[in-house]
């Protein structure tokens, strides 16, 4: 007959693998700084383009159309810097989560994976479309508040379906979001805290609390 400690150990394993089969828990905290990082050298990018004027930024003068695409060189070097940060952070992203799996011996593209990636890709495709549409028509002091807003309800979208404390980053990015849009000419700045340092501290805690 099995002892209470062995009844404890056998609960907490049958607990263990529900989480592992319902939660999607290889997210790697690096890749959490790394996107930070990114994300501040894509801030400072923008932040030089503007001749360190902070609130140029976001509030500039469109000069310089081309009267056919209906787009500047600026309109040009901002979707480009976030092409970049999107494309670099991504990258990482994948590359540390996938080692991390193989580090716990995990599937790397199971169910809880795919629920995650839909979660977080319906609300970031929705809010880049958005985004893009608002450049279009010169709504630039938009963009930073409306990546925030969009990012946050994406986070919350998908902190069902992986590590809970997801979602109070989530929560930090629709606040920044929110007063970004109060602050209409410092949202590079609440740009850089929510993509760069939130990132940061939030992947270190992360991988403090699970990888070490």
């Amino acid at each position: 007959m099995k002892n209470p400690e062995q009844h404890l150990e056998t609960l907490s394993e049958i607990r263990s693998l529900m989480e592992r089969s319902s939660r999607f828990i290889s997210l790697s905290g690096l890749s959490g700084v790394f996107a930070g990082i990114f994300a501040l050298l894509g801030a400072f990018a923008v932040y030089w383009k503007f001749d360190f004027n902070l609130s140029a930024a976001t509030t500039y003068a469109r000069t310089e159309r081309d009267t056919l695409l209906g787009v500047s060189s600026l309109d040009v070097f901002l979707v480009s810097v976030a092409v970049f940060v999107l494309i670099a952070s991504t990258s990482v992203g994948i590359f540390l989560t996938t080692r991390q799996a193989r580090r716990k011996n995990l599937p790397i593209w199971d169910a809880s994976a795919k629920r995650v990636f839909w979660n977080l890709l319906i609300p970031l495709a929705t809010g880049g479309i958005f985004c893009l549409i608002m450049l279009k028509h010169g709504m630039v002091g938009l963009l930073a508040p409306a990546t925030l807003l969009f990012y946050g309800l994406a986070l919350l979208n998908a902190s069902k379906y992986t590590y809970s404390d997801l979602r109070q980053l989530a929560l930090c990015e629709l606040i920044l979001g929110l007063l970004a849009t109060w602050f209409i000419g410092y949202g590079l700045l609440f740009w850089a805290v929510g993509f760069g340092i939130l990132h940061i501290i939030y992947g270190i805690l992360l991988y403090n609390k699970y990888e070490r």
